[in-house]
């Protein structure tokens, strides 16, 4: 039933979806971003802003595991002697560790594209949830900005009877930077 929650996320190219970050596998020039008592949970490379160059889309979060600690999307892109350099962050959009529930960890994935990138989770007991959270570059205001919220629940009693809800610009929430994104206030957030 896990996988059905997100059925595109299953369509994404590999390319595209943010790495799982084991610690041995986690690319040299992503090491330095990541704090002495910090690992980087997941990362996902493209071409973030538009301008032809693969950017990179990253979280960390504290290295001990029984910390409840915050985690941190980070945004780097790409300069022009070939350098990352992290523009923006946000400290709410990826839920900590014990954020879902008796279901454990919520944190479901990250994916990169084109001028795009998404955070995922999925938690709960009896009553289980997901959602997603999708932003896209702006050329105009140089930054990322919300494009959609997805939010789902069942019951595991009657799991057939997901409800889902979408919210969008500008009916929902008008322009919210990626730095000032919360996911319990963006309705009706931000100027349309």
């Amino acid at each position: 039933m896990r996988s059905s929650l997100f059925p595109l996320m299953l369509c994404v190219p590999a390319l595209a979806l943010g790495q799982a970050a084991d610690p041995n596998q986690v690319p040299r020039e992503l090491k330095p971003f990541a704090a002495e008592n910090e690992s980087i949970l997941a990362y996902g490379y493209a071409d973030l802003n538009g301008d032809g160059t693969r950017d990179v889309v990253f979280i960390v979060e504290p290295k001990k595991t029984n910390d409840e600690g915050v985690r941190t999307l980070k945004i780097a892109i790409r300069m022009p002697g070939g350098a990352l350099k992290v523009v923006k962050q946000n400290r709410k959009v990826a839920f900590c560790r014990s954020c879902g529930g008796v279901f454990g960890d919520p944190f479901e994935g990250l994916s990169a594209s084109t001028k795009g990138f998404s955070v995922s989770h999925y938690g709960g007991s009896n009553w289980r949830w997901a959602n997603s959270f999708s932003f896209a570059y702006s050329k105009r205001d140089n930054t990322w900005q919300l494009v959609e919220v997805e939010e789902s629940s069942f019951h595991t009693s009657n799991p057939d009877d997901m409800k889902t809800k979408t919210y969008k610009p500008p009916r929902h929430f008008g322009k919210i930077d990626i730095a000032d994104f919360d996911p319990d206030k963006f309705q009706g957030v931000g100027p349309k």
